[in-house]
């Protein structure tokens, strides 16, 4: 039986935070338009979510209800959980971004009593629920004053105090559900000692964290990693997070909330990488050259380092260069950001060694929503670029060959632990279909451990497929890599029974209109997607970028570039940005056809 570390529960760890950081920042939020951050401190959220908890409580919300709260990340995403937390019930996060049906299923299936929503147009949608759903009693709104509204529930349970209880580490805290590539939802039954412990586990390879750290709040709290890795990991330490208003935002939000650390996902930095390198291209010149220098420098340091051997010349070089060209870089993120942790995908190691040498490291972690989410991470102690990181602490894998083809190197990963959710709820033949006899669970990811514990990710089981001469293919890491690629959006590659793979792309057009001019050929993306000369640069591309690193078997034959990007709103994409293979397949087997015929 394993014996829980305190606090061994989130009410626990939250109002510890509050007693021990009381006056320190919490939640920065901007002001409109303004370039000011009004802050929160850990008092004042304290003190609110020990209102809305009362207000609940006059709601007739007791241990074993459930809550649910539709939105972005925002203060209130935390008073409305923290304070269900310190009632014994469950809350149940949703995205803001996603379709009614799958609302009101999650709503339905986990039992929601009580339903918050951020904005008075969410409202709008799911205000029938209370009539259609027997379960649902109230649905307050966040962005609303009167009746119905938090700041009402607020000032209901200012009047009306309850004080908060302390779930033991079995009770459960919640469920986070996974939008799953195939079928409905699944709800994940998490609770107060798998969250609790995983976010010390992580805390703990990070001893640089403290009172003066500071995130930028770009994932969503509605899936475990962000709710782990950022929101609780910061409750440990005392540090703030402010959060980006958008994407498109996201240059100026970084200017003003200045992070010490992000939680991210490759994507980020990709897109930002890609950015610095056309930028060099463009500009050419001296500006280029002392670019290159500066990464050749710092490679050369860091490979005197791994040796234990240092170089006066080369340090001399390397601190001019970083003044003149890192620094840049490094004030792009805000200019205090010290690294950075990654997940959903393993960071191509090229652009992995830049932002070293850039002085930005981003350590890859892994984790599922069913493992709470930390099952290995990378750290400044600990880190091997292409891998995932060793197993946290009370975490362990096991690799199960038998699995997979005879012969092979690497097997599904098993993961055991304190993390390990309680199941799927109301769905007893998917759990025990994922849960080993003796407690781990089956990730469905193939990977292998070197001789030093460092997990690689080499697949994921329900994806791979054969050829029709028998080779496996896996093809999310050749997707990957050419989403790599400047002129690419996203990529989907196939070929299951058949005599070569075929890629669908859709190109980043915006980033091929400077192409489009150069060749004279029109902007509008139909068009261009149909053009001979973009069909060319773009599989030659992906060709020559392939080469080397796959066989020749893995590599596409044919392309077929397409218009639309795969998305949230026409189903092809997770909330985790995961593609729903079957799903473009299906949309697009006309197309895919047509490239084995021609």
């Amino acid at each position: 039986m394993f014996t829980y570390s305190k606090p061994d529960n989130l009410v626990e760890l939250f109002e510890d935070a509050v007693t021990r950081f009381s006056d320190n920042n919490l939640f920065g939020i901007k002001n409109g338009n303004s370039s000011v951050l009004n802050w929160m401190t850990y008092k004042e959220v304290g003190r609110r979510v020990d209102n809305v908890r009362s207000g609940l409580a006059q709601l007739g919300v007791g241990k074993g209800d459930t809550v649910g709260f539709i939105g972005n990340n925002r203060p209130e995403w935390v008073l409305s959980s923290f304070a269900t937390y310190g009632l014994g019930a469950r809350f149940v996060p949703m995205y803001e971004a996603e379709l009614l049906d799958v609302w009101k299923y999650i709503i339905c299936d986990s039992e929601v009593k009580v339903l918050v929503v951020s904005k008075s147009s969410i409202y709008e949608q799911v205000k029938s629920f209370v009539d259609e759903l027997s379960m649902l009693e109230k649905i307050i709104v966040v962005e609303s004053e009167g009746l119905g509204s938090l700041t009402e529930l607020e000032r209901t349970g200012e009047d009306n105090p309850v004080p908060s209880v302390q779930p033991s580490p079995s009770d459960m805290a919640g469920l986070i559900y996974t939008s799953g590539t195939t079928g409905a939802p699944k709800g994940v039954l998490l609770s107060h000692g798998n969250l609790s412990s995983n976010a010390q586990a992580g805390y703990h390879l990070y001893p640089e964290l403290d009172e003066n750290s500071r995130s930028i709040s770009i994932l969503p709290w509605a899936h475990s990693y962000g709710q782990t890795a950022e929101l609780h990991n910061y409750f440990q330490f005392g540090g703030s997070i402010g959060f980006m208003e958008s994407v498109t935002t996201l240059a100026q939000d970084l200017q003003l909330i200045k992070p010490t650390f992000m939680i991210a996902v490759p994507r980020v930095f990709n897109k930002i990488y890609d950015q610095i390198l056309a930028k060099m291209d463009d500009t050419g010149g001296m500006v280029k050259k002392l670019f290159q220098m500066a990464v050749e420098t710092a490679q050369k340091k860091r490979n005197l380092a791994e040796i234990n051997k240092s170089s006066l010349l080369v340090n001399l070089k390397f601190a001019l260069l970083d003044k003149l060209v890192f620094s840049k870089i490094r004030e792009q993120f805000g200019g205090c950001l010290r690294g950075a942790l990654t997940a959903s995908a393993t960071m191509n190691i090229e652009i992995a060694n830049f932002f070293y040498n850039v002085g930005i490291p981003v350590f890859d972690c892994y984790g599922l929503s069913e493992t709470s989410p930390a099952v290995a991470m990378n750290n400044r102690e600990n880190c091997r670029l292409g891998s995932v990181g060793k197993c946290v602490e009370h975490v362990h894998v096991k690799i199960d060959q038998s699995v997979v083809e005879a012969g092979a190197k690497d097997g599904e990963v098993i993961v055991y632990g304190p993390n390990i959710m309680q199941g799927y709820h109301n769905k007893p033949d998917e759990t025990k279909a994922v849960m080993t006899v003796d407690g781990g669970f089956r990730t469905g990811d193939r990977g292998r451990l070197d001789s030093d514990g460092f997990l690689y990710i080499t697949g994921r089981i329900k994806e791979q497929y054969k050829l029709e001469n028998g080779k496996y293919v896996f093809p999310a890491s050749i997707e990957e890599d050419i989403k790599l690629l400047p002129h690419v959006a996203s990529a989907m590659v196939y070929g299951d029974g058949r005599r070569f793979n075929v890629c669908l792309v859709v190109p980043d057009y915006p980033v091929l209109e400077k192409f489009a001019r150069e060749h004279n050929l029109p902007l509008d993306p139909k068009e261009l997607a149909l053009s001979k000369e973009v069909n060319n640069l773009i599989a030659d591309e992906i060709t020559l970028l392939l080469e080397g690193k796959y066989g020749g078997y893995e590599i596409p034959k044919r392309f077929k570039l397409l218009v639309d990007d795969f998305a949230l709103e026409n189903g092809m994409l997770t909330q985790t940005m995961k593609l729903k293979r079957q799903v473009v397949i299906d949309t697009y087997k006309i197309d895919i056809e047509e490239l084995y015929r021609s």
